[in-house]
């Protein structure tokens, strides 16, 4: 099942992440939000108060990859039931469905290595993001320039924020250890370069117990 099937879903899915990644919960939060400028908080609100720190997030088509880090006990679990919640409520308003548009529960990993975050960074931003290049990963591995300059303008992933050291309302650059490892800019890209190498050749057998679906 399609979880975006236009440019609307992708944008409430946005929209989503940084609104629902709060303390404070509005049971009509859409609503509430439907006329207000992109990511600005009603008044009446209390202060943002995050439940997760986002590292790195990417929506494809019937699924997205987030990488999160837990700031306060128990906030991925409570983000996440209440990211799958809106997202359910709101695709079957819209197109008339019924029940979960989830298969199952979120799937998640623990990652305590720095070696195993850089690879489910570069997982996350760079491999989800250039299998969608024209011809997949490896035409975007023959073409690595030209597939990395496209990827910089898919607007549905952290990737272009990652990549210019930007700041954004869902994800802060300064102090984030994904940023510090991959680095920024073209030490990122160097980097991403021999990883995408790395997975090509290997199918991801050399992190395959990080993945969270298959090849």
């Amino acid at each position: 099942m399609a979880l975006a099937r236009d440019d609307g879903d992708r944008l409430r899915f946005v929209k989503s992440l940084y609104y629902l990644n709060d303390s404070h919960s509005d049971p009509y939060l859409h609503e509430t939000i439907a006329d207000l400028p992109l990511f600005e908080r009603p008044p009446d609100w209390p202060e943002h108060d995050p439940l997760v720190r986002i590292l790195a997030w990417t929506l494809l088509s019937n699924h997205f990859h987030l990488l999160l880090q837990e700031i306060r006990e128990g906030g991925i679990a409570r983000f996440m039931q209440g990211l799958g919640g809106s997202m359910t409520k709101c695709y079957n308003l819209k197109y008339k469905e019924r029940g979960s548009i989830f298969q199952s529960l979120y799937h998640g990993k623990v990652i305590d290595e720095d070696a195993h975050l850089t690879y489910l960074g570069f997982y996350i931003l760079v491999k989800n993001v250039l299998e969608m290049y024209p011809g997949g990963l490896r035409e975007a591995q023959k073409n690595f320039d030209d597939a990395w300059a496209w990827a910089v303008q898919y607007p549905w992933s952290s990737f272009s924020g990652h990549i210019s050291g930007s700041h954004t309302p869902i994800i802060e650059v300064s102090d984030n250890p994904l940023v510090d490892i991959m680095g920024c800019g073209d030490e990122c890209k160097h980097q991403a370069r021999e990883l995408l190498d790395l997975h090509i050749d290997s199918h991801g057998e050399e992190y395959k117990d990080l993945m969270l679906e298959f090849w």
